[in-house]
């Protein structure tokens, strides 16, 4: 098998989605013949041409509200929002009609659609290129919301959700588009969106995170194994509809949860977990609940690297609530 990154995971599952079907279509600003501002599109418009790979206006509130109508044609698009930023101009197309659109239709009409989209911080870009905005969308009934964490979960999951007949919000942790190689099979495959991913078995501490912050996790759960602490990291894959049985499994054997995200801490996606294991779980509990997150404030620029949970902070909550009297 390759050694790909997530980057080149997603541009061979949109090929291989565009391949399988020629109802899936790409839209978005400079999707085309540019390839996507971080080149996930790559190569698409020259194989495809303009019918089924278009360029559009910067028009995020049109490009999900075309993208909406050609869903429900009988199309399976997949627009593109340049930075996850952007969306909030078409936030009303996605609550209210994307959302929407099976509900309001008694199963009538489905709405087959991915909104693709770069989340989160890794490159510097402040406040307009940095946020990490899942708990809007997972607060919203009838999306599906996913993100990954590694090149082939990313190529899995994006196939799954192409060929979903659901409404799909698919965020691309930008920090980890060019961030390690993995092997990654070739062809047509499917990962569950459904089911939460047990990245590292242990006993001691279950640690619950998405996106770009499992691989910090991850490095933090082996520093703290040097220690002795064996730390289960749990890779959510989906914020809706989420896995809660796979984390309550977790806390029942370990007694101990950390809930690690990017975004802001206040009604944050981190608390649904942290209330859930506390209302579930708590027989099972032998130590608060802590979170580990980003901070109520806008994304800087030049203190990124404070903003942003690292390696650090997580091992300092393990410690912390393995060590709970």
């Amino acid at each position: 098998m390759p050694k790909i990154t997530m980057l080149q995971a997603l541009n061979d599952a949109l090929h291989l989605a565009m391949e399988r079907d020629d109802d899936v279509v790409m839209l978005g600003e400079d999707i085309g013949k540019k390839g996507g501002v971080f080149g996930t599109t790559a190569g698409l418009h020259e194989k495809y041409g303009d019918m089924r790979v278009m360029d559009t206006p910067l028009s995020e509130c049109g490009i999900i509200g075309t993208a909406v109508g050609m869903a429900v044609y009988g199309l399976r698009p997949v627009p593109e929002i340049q930075f996850q930023d952007f969306i909030f101009p078409g936030f009303d197309q996605i609550v209210s009609e994307m959302a929407k659109m099976r509900y309001r239709s008694g199963g009538h009409f489905t709405c087959p659609m991915v909104v693709r989209t770069p989340s989160g911080g890794g490159i510097r870009g402040g406040h307009y290129h940095s946020q990490s905005g899942e708990a809007y969308f997972a607060h919203t009934p009838g999306l599906r919301v996913v993100m990954p964490s590694t090149p082939r979960e990313a190529k899995g999951l994006m196939l799954s959700a192409i060929f979903c007949d659901d409404p799909v919000i698919f965020l691309e942790p930008k920090a980890l588009y060019r961030h390690g190689k993995e092997e990654v099979e070739d062809g047509f495959f499917t990962i569950d969106m459904d089911k939460a991913r047990i990245a590292r078995d242990g006993k001691d501490v279950t640690v619950v995170s998405w996106g770009a912050m499992v691989p910090i996790c991850m490095d933090a759960a082996n520093e703290a194994a040097e220690k002795g602490i064996d730390v289960e990291i749990i890779d959510m894959r989906s914020m809706l509809p989420w896995d809660a049985e796979t984390v309550l499994e977790s806390v029942r054997k370990t007694g101990r949860c950390i809930a690690v995200q990017e975004a802001p801490r206040t009604c944050s996606f981190a608390s649904e977990i942290a209330a859930t294991v506390a209302e579930k779980a708590v027989d099972s509990l032998e130590a608060p609940v802590g979170r580990v997150s980003g901070f109520d404030t806008p994304f800087p620029y030049t203190l990124e690297h404070v903003y942003k949970p690292d390696k650090k902070r997580v091992i300092n909550a393990i410690e912390y609530v393995a060590n709970w009297q």
